[in-house]
């Protein structure tokens, strides 16, 4: 599930707008755009191509990865001296971490913390966590009962041994070699704010991008409120094209789970929200469960699950 970083106050979008004065830059900016538009959009519709031909969780994953390697691309393109730097090591970006943080790749080896013991543990236990319920999973669809409940333990297995698990291990492992990456998952259980669960610690591997390409601009534009609610709308729209096209069906749901998470993030900033204390404590750890948590099958809806991870975890059943 894509990051999404709401982290704009109306200084900064007055500053952005102060720096791109001249319209020179207005016009590069422009054609900038227009080109990470066209390049977003012609990988989904490679992933389009294939969609009678495959399985709906092939699809799923082929879709998955063409949004995720043109934000690679996107990122890499933009980083200062990226095309001097070694190949094998542009190649690593691309292929052996699913981050999005070119920079740390670009400059080469960093003042990374070195990881201790407990580190490696507390991910390798992740992994093998995930791995388990995935594996229990996959048998249970085959002649199991409940398969709602059995397709909601297979995703948490998926998640919790890809993006806890292994992603942990790999920025154990690029810090070890001195790259300063960042985890994925930063404690998101420990969010007492829900801008902060979705900008600094769900999946943070997107938020730098949102905000560069999505937010800065619709907040330029349209203000910061209706520019957060914008970066959400488009979160919305690339889960239904993983989620809900794959399924053929839920369509909608996932966008209105996204908008409702925007909304969330503007009333926790309001004054009245500020005065609740719904962006701190425990009022607050309360607030981000109730909008990310309890609205889930929104995102995750019935037909992801029946038509997509089900027999996904049928696959795997039967290998």
């Amino acid at each position: 599930m894509i990051s999404v970083n709401t982290e704009m106050t109306d200084a900064a979008v007055s500053s952005v707008g102060n720096c791109s004065a001249s319209g020179r830059d207005a016009a590069q900016g422009h054609q900038a755009r227009w080109q990470d538009g066209i390049l977003l959009g012609v990988l989904p519709l490679a992933a389009l191509m294939v969609l009678e031909q495959i399985p709906a969780w092939a699809f799923m994953w082929a879709m998955a990865l063409d949004i995720f390697f043109g934000c690679k691309w996107l990122t890499w393109r933009r980083t200062p001296n990226a095309s001097r730097v070694l190949f094998g090591v542009a190649l690593s970006y691309f292929f052996a971490w699913p981050g999005m943080d070119a920079a740390a790749f670009s400059q080469g080896k960093s003042c990374a913390e070195t990881p201790n013991r407990a580190d490696w543990l507390f991910a390798a236990l992740k992994t093998i966590a995930g791995a388990a319920l995935v594996w229990f999973a996959a048998r249970e669809t085959i002649g199991g009962a409940a398969p709602l409940l059995t397709g909601w333990l297979g995703m948490i297995g998926l998640v919790l041994l890809l993006h806890f698990g292994l992603f942990h291990l790999l920025a154990l492992a690029w810090r070890r070699g001195g790259v300063g990456v960042r985890l994925i998952m930063r404690a998101p259980l420990a969010a007492t704010s829900l801008a902060d669960f979705w900008s600094a610690r769900w999946n943070t591997a997107f938020n730098g991008l949102a905000h560069k390409l999505a937010l800065r601009p619709l907040a330029h534009r349209f203000g910061v409120r209706c520019g957060t609610l914008g970066v959400f709308l488009i979160s919305g729209l690339i889960h239904e094209l993983v989620l809900s096209l794959p399924a053929r069906g839920g369509y909608g749901l996932p966008t209105a789970y996204f908008i409702l998470q925007g909304v969330g993030v503007l009333a926790e900033r309001s004054l009245w929200g500020r005065r609740l204390g719904l962006g701190r404590g425990l009022r607050g750890w309360l607030f981000t469960a109730a909008f990310a948590a309890a609205p889930a099958f929104w995102l995750f809806h019935p037909p992801f699950v029946y038509n997509v991870i089900l027999p996904m975890l049928r696959a795997f059943g039967a290998s």
